[in-house]
């Protein structure tokens, strides 16, 4: 786009920076320096400097952007494209096996027939690509010129989260969840994990390496059940959750770092940004699966030429042009799910001999068949057991349940603002159950009488204490039973089913992207030497985020945009709040219970009274003082230099 930059030529054309940007900077290897050779914002200096437009080197208005799956990942390619590529909305075309777009971000239903969420969205306000895009959709129900982000902002901002009933047991009593309970080798430990290198944790599992001790503790079960780790999962992926979420620790017990959304997530994120999409120009082609791309390789790098797709039974090829993209989403966590209802069990048996032959699955191997740069998915699709978990979603009219809900929730159900704050986890449940209830209505056209409910498991291949089977194998009323056991509520067992629909969602791979891993095992986001091609999701690799969330998702998709047009932009890396000193400190005092950590009575006595007092957590006025022997040896170092200074 010579046109735009023409003024500029004596300047761009001498720079060696204009045509070789580092799209995907990396602040774990970055040593942060001011020299005459850096003109780009450090690897994670977030904020509004990063807001320029991208500038394609050359015009891509007669190109074709190809996009299978219409996913959160899928959908912010197409924005990305139109937004920073400058590419005609029209030429974008998204290429979907199901007949409605969200991918795994689902919310459907109605109040007769029951709402149904595979799963829901515990938000952070460091997402910065999420809101980098929702900062510029236009609001679901506020006029123009507001945002996605307007309206987000303005609920969390007057509606603080927070959850006063965290952990539960002993039919329904509230569990002192104030407490983290984790012994000093058990912080150490946490801390080594901080220390170590990422590729030092290859193919390790959590339980590989942290004590029962740990794996029993408070911390654990907060931990577990909030982002969904088991034991037999990554440690790599733990030690970059930990670093991610560093900030938000000493929320992590009653939930109060997190912001919700007033609606679903489907309602809340994809029907405004679908509707942006589409209102420019992006065509969505649904039932249309594609089972393999034609890639050509030669001395100059690999280039697709040509999509092999199935449409109404026939196999139809799509010719894909020199100047032409594809944005694949490699594998699904919500693939092959089975469904029940309160009547009907969603699942008997599980059965690995079938795993990972379903399309989203299958175009990934096929991919992987023709080069090793495209990973290893039979790493995360090969073992069900310890990938899968069941949710349900309960449509209640008012009944024993709604009314034992009340005792748990911060403000009333009905009110339209926060009611249990996050999840309820019940520890003494064999099924290890939880359950929450987000801001009422959580669909736009629910009636005022209708609550809605989420329900998951994450121990549901073990007996009930109640219902003596599987989860799997439970109907949606024996689930019902179940969780009014343990809510001391099983007497009014008949008036919760009479008002509490249930439909009910086993996923197999919804935790697939946990499973242990290697370097290689998962694609980068445009696989070396490939030039049209970028995979997206949950399962290609990025420097230091994590997976599981809409953000890492978001990145991928824009990395993808920025590599393939070589654009003048960066994505910047994860936010820095994990080498901010405060929260280092303030991660330190709370593992250990608020107690004052290992040295902390030195660093109160050196900072007493100075500019940077602030940044120590806050303490007790009357905390009794613990000093080390360094701390004692300090003083009388001090007053030995007053007595040298006279």
């Amino acid at each position: 786009m010579k046109e735009i930059t023409s003024k500029f030529d004596n300047v761009l054309n001498a720079s060696a920076e204009c045509k070789n940007v580092n799209h995907e900077p990396d602040s774990s290897k970055e040593v942060q320096r001011n020299t005459p050779k850096k003109s780009m914002p450090f690897s994670d200096q977030i904020g509004n400097y990063q807001r320029n437009k991208g500038i394609p080197p050359k015009s891509y208005k007669d190109s074709k952007i190809y996009i299978v799956g219409s996913g959160i990942a899928g959908m912010s390619a197409a924005y990305y494209f139109i937004r920073d590529g400058h590419v005609p909305a029209e030429n974008i075309t998204f290429l979907e096996q199901l007949h409605v777009e969200g991918g795994s971000l689902d919310g459907a239903g109605n109040a007769a027939d029951g709402y149904i969420i595979r799963g829901g969205r515990e938000m952070d306000m460091t997402y910065e690509n999420l809101w980098d895009m929702f900062q510029d959709i236009p609001a679901l129900e506020m006029p123009a010129p507001y945002s996605v982000l307007d309206e987000y902002r303005l609920i969390n901002d007057n509606d603080p989260n927070y959850s006063k009933a965290r952990l539960i047991h002993k039919l329904g009593e509230i569990k002192d969840f104030s407490k983290f309970e984790l012994s000093k080798m058990d912080q150490l430990a946490i801390i080594r994990l901080l220390l170590k290198n990422k590729e030092d944790l290859d193919d390790l599992t959590i339980e590989d390496y942290f004590s029962e001790s740990f794996l029993s503790s408070n911390f654990w079960t907060f931990w577990r059940t909030m982002f969904a780790f088991e034991n037999w999962h990554s440690l790599l992926e733990l030690k970059l959750y930990m670093h991610r979420f560093l900030h938000a620790i000493d929320g992590l017990n009653d939930l109060s770092s997190l912001v919700f959304p007033k609606y679903n997530q489907y309602d809340t994120f994809v029907t405004p940004l679908r509707k942006v999409l589409q209102s420019k120009g992006v065509n969505i082609q649904f039932n249309v699966l594609v089972k393999d791309l034609d890639i050509q390789s030669n001395t100059e790098g690999k280039v697709v030429e040509a999509l092999i797709t199935e449409q109404d039974g026939k196999a139809v090829k799509i010719p894909i042009g020199k100047d032409d993209f594809v944005i694949v989403t490699t594998g699904s966590m919500t693939e092959d799910t089975f469904y029940g209802d309160n009547k009907n069990a969603p699942i008997i048996g599980i059965d690995n001999s079938s795993s990972g032959q379903s399309a989203g699955w299958k175009l990934w191997k096929n991919l992987a068949a023709k080069s090793a740069i495209f990973g290893r998915p039979e790493k995360f699709c090969s073992n069900i057991e310890k990938s899968a978990w069941e949710s349900a979603t309960l449509t209640c009219k008012p009944s024993a349940l709604v009314e034992k809900l009340k005792e748990y929730s911060v403000n009333d159900p009905y009110s339209g603002k926060t009611v249990t704050g996050g999840i309820i986890t019940i520890t003494d449940s064999n099924w290890l159950v939880s359950f929450t209830c987000n801001r009422q209505p959580h669909f736009p056209a629910q009636p005022d009488d209708v609550l809605v409910l989420w329900v998951y498991a994450l121990f549901m291949d073990k007996e009930g204490n109640y219902i003596k089977k599987p989860m799997p194998q439970c109907t949606g009323d024996e689930i019902l039973a179940e969780l009014c056991y343990h809510l001391g509520i099983i007497e009014q067992l008949d008036d919760v089913i009479t008002n509490t629909i249930v439909r009910t969602a086993f996923m197999p791979y919804i935790t697939s992207m946990f499973m242990p891993r290697a370097k290689g095992d998962r694609p980068r986001v445009v696989p070396e030497g490939c030039k049209n091609l970028g995979l997206v999701g949950q399962f290609v690799e990025t420097n230091n985020d994590v997976v599981f969330t809409m953000e890492s998702s978001v990145r991928t998709a824009r990395i993808a945009v920025y590599e393939l047009l070589n654009l003048n932009k960066q994505v910047p890396d994860i936010n820095p709040l994990q080498y901010d000193i405060r929260h280092l400190l303030k991660a330190a005092k709370t593992l250990n219970d608020d107690k004052p950590f290992i040295g902390e009575g030195l660093l109160r006595k050196l900072l007493k009274g100075t500019y940077f007092e602030h940044i120590l957590p806050l303490g007790s006025a009357d905390e009794e003082e613990h000093e080390s022997f360094l701390t004692e040896q300090i003083s009388k170092f001090k007053d030995w230099l007053k007595g040298i200074k006279g």
